[in-house]
């Protein structure tokens, strides 16, 4: 009887054990596949001050639209590993002629690890508005490096939405 006992302990710790390695597999290949992660877009504050804008200014700022968008990269030097923001300066246009200005970050105040404009490219759909997309960094905590990112940015002019999600492997 005691064998019988033995066994069927062992038996049920394996069946617990296959399910939470299952369990683990599944979430991690859910992770691994989840290649889009949602990025932080706020109204203005510090992090778009013009003391951030990184110089020289014709190769970290770019305009659309006739001149209505424009965007800006930041660096807001700490911490280092987040120090990078993007400015979104597009309309909707205020009674004095304004447009709204929008942060993206990577994580609330936090930015990405690297944001460039070099080889971005612009796309325009009537339904959804101009698409941006840039080449971002993410901070590696495993290693201290950057891993390589695709930043998409989608500024809707008629309705003044902005939204940003970070694209690669998280």
């Amino acid at each position: 009887m005691a064998a019988r006992t033995r066994a069927t302990t062992i038996i049920t710790m394996i069946l617990t054990m296959t399910r939470v390695a299952s369990a683990a597999l599944i979430l991690s290949a859910i992770v691994v596949s989840a290649p889009v992660q949602a990025q932080t877009v706020s109204e203005c504050d510090w992090r778009a001050s013009a003391q951030a804008l990184i110089e020289p200014w014709e190769e970290n700022t770019r305009t659309f639209a006739n001149g209505d968008v424009r965007l800006a990269v930041t660096d807001v030097i700490e911490p280092a590993a987040g120090a990078f923001h993007l400015v979104v300066l597009s309309p909707p246009f205020d009674e004095l002629g304004g447009r709204q200005c929008r942060i993206v970050s990577a994580n609330g105040s936090i930015g990405f690890a690297g944001l460039t404009l070099e080889a971005m490219t612009s796309a325009y759909d009537p339904a959804t508005g101009l698409t941006l997309t840039m080449q971002a960094g993410a901070y590696d905590p495993d290693t201290g490096g950057t891993l390589p990112r695709t930043l998409m940015v989608a500024v809707n002019q008629a309705t003044g939405e902005i939204t940003a999600n970070l694209q690669g492997k998280q």
